[in-house]
């Protein structure tokens, strides 16, 4: 999801029935009953801390042509989605690099005990200068120190999370006893990038840790997800790419120590469905050729890679030159490449890959033949589940609800009600114990 006037994908405003009111909680209200309605796991809202202004040294294209250049407050937007539902879980991006551990740990315990256990964590480096600039900072911190800096924060939200054991409240009123001090800790945690005392001033959170999403794609990415991630985001654009990439990271995360079931694997998909194949095929013509403009591509892929191509033209060739010149450009191309083979690129290209569908795997026709599609990703373990990316609001979602539920319901692929009271029971993951919770051992046990 995007708290703002598009989806993932960049043209989803100019859809004729995309609804306009995206200011208004109803608006996520309404996507949240949908979901919610179709059992789905979670909504969860990517984020950016800029409006996409490094091509040009300006949000100028961005914002002419709608390119991302409104993202709402998560936390007033997922409080929203929380009264509106029961069941669904919440999740929300929270940077690594420009909040500090406390306000993020006490952000997702207090939605996670409102919601009922329904909050998740999406964990991001950042991108780009153009968020530095906003918070006061000249250039964006490198690859490797953005990731040393969030494992340690990841470390400290964590511990504030555990700060509160579960068994605090004593609640003795005619003692005047509220709470049992022994069961909360102060961290007095002194660390390269963080100095935090604790403890959280939120209990300890329903789900004990909300789930941690995470979407790294790079090595140190991958080694991050596989340490800390309960739920990987993935963008692979093929099924055989897919495949690799799952029984590679399962094998990062069995080498941390953890169990490879314990973590889910989930590729964003788009999914174009209709009544017959031929009204699939005929609105998927229209996302692919029609809605997105291909300023907006190239505006988006100046922010991706945190380089200006204002200097380019579109059908500019990709070489080796501006491959070696632009920093995070070789792992895009790379993944390009295997999608649509090793010939010459233009920018227009490569661009398009990032604000269009061709991202990644694209699901299309029939709710029966969109079904088959996914039960072949599934059953080949080539994933977990997906993430389904809209192509408008909030039909791309309705029409998946109508449509593809019912038969992945049918086929015994998919629930048919909410089993659990909160998200990690949902997604059928073990609620973790309190670092500071002494186990009581085995003679001592009554």
């Amino acid at each position: 999801m995007q708290a703002s006037n598009v989806s993932v994908y960049s043209g989803s405003w100019r859809y004729p029935s995309s609804m306009p009111d995206f200011l208004d909680l109803r608006y996520y209200q309404r996507i949240a009953r949908v979901l919610e309605e179709g059992t789905f796991d979670l909504m969860f809202f990517d984020d950016r801390l800029a409006m996409p202004s490094i091509y040009g040294s300006s949000p100028a294209e961005a914002v002419r042509h709608g390119a991302r250049p409104i993202k709402l407050d998560l936390t007033a937007v997922l409080g929203a989605a929380a009264a509106a539902t029961t069941h669904l879980g919440l999740g929300a991006t929270y940077s690594t690099t420009y909040y500090p551990p406390f306000h993020v740990a006490r952000t997702f315990a207090t939605l996670d005990h409102l919601s009922g256990g329904r909050a998740a964590w999406n964990v991001v480096t950042s991108v780009n200068d153009a968020e530095a600039r906003n918070f006061g900072v000249d250039q964006h911190l490198g690859h490797d120190e953005r990731y040393d800096r969030a494992e340690e924060f990841i470390e400290v939200v964590t511990r504030l999370w555990d700060s509160w054991e579960d068994d605090w409240l004593v609640m003795n009123r005619e003692a005047g006893i509220f709470a049992d001090p022994e069961k909360v800790h102060e961290l007095d945690h002194q660390g390269r990038y963080f100095s935090v005392q604790g403890p959280l001033t939120v209990p300890r959170p329903p789900q004990g840790r909300p789930p941690i999403i995470q979407a790294g794609q790079s090595g140190r990415g991958q080694r991050f997800a596989a340490r800390w991630a309960d739920l990987i985001f993935t963008a692979d654009p093929s099924q055989a790419i897919a495949a690799e990439h799952y029984r590679g990271q399962k094998e990062l995360i069995t080498a941390e120590g953890r169990s490879a079931d314990a973590v889910r694997l989930l590729p964003m998909a788009y999914v174009i469905v209709g009544e017959t194949e031929t009204i699939a095929r005929e609105k998927e013509d229209i996302f692919l050729n029609q809605l997105v403009h291909p300023m907006a591509s190239l505006t988006l892929l100046s922010e991706l890679t945190n380089h200006d191509f204002s200097g380019y033209a579109l059908d500019d060739e990709v070489t080796d030159e501006l491959i070696n010149s632009v920093s995070g450009i070789r792992g895009l191309v790379q993944g390009v490449k295997r999608h649509l083979g090793d010939g010459p690129m233009t920018l227009r290209t490569l661009a398009s890959h990032r604000a269009t569908l061709l991202q990644g795997p694209r699901f299309v026709g029939t709710g029966p033949q969109v079904a088959d599609q996914m039960q072949e990703w599934f059953e080949s373990r080539s994933c977990d589940g997906f993430v389904i990316a809209a192509t408008h609001f909030p039909g791309a979602f309705e029409d998946f609800v109508r449509l593809v539920v019912p038969e992945l319901r049918r086929r015994g692929l998919f629930r048919t009600h909410y089993t659990g009271s909160t998200l990690r029971e949902n997604l059928g993951l073990d609620r973790p114990a309190s670092s500071f919770t002494k186990p009581v051992s085995g003679a001592n046990h009554g």
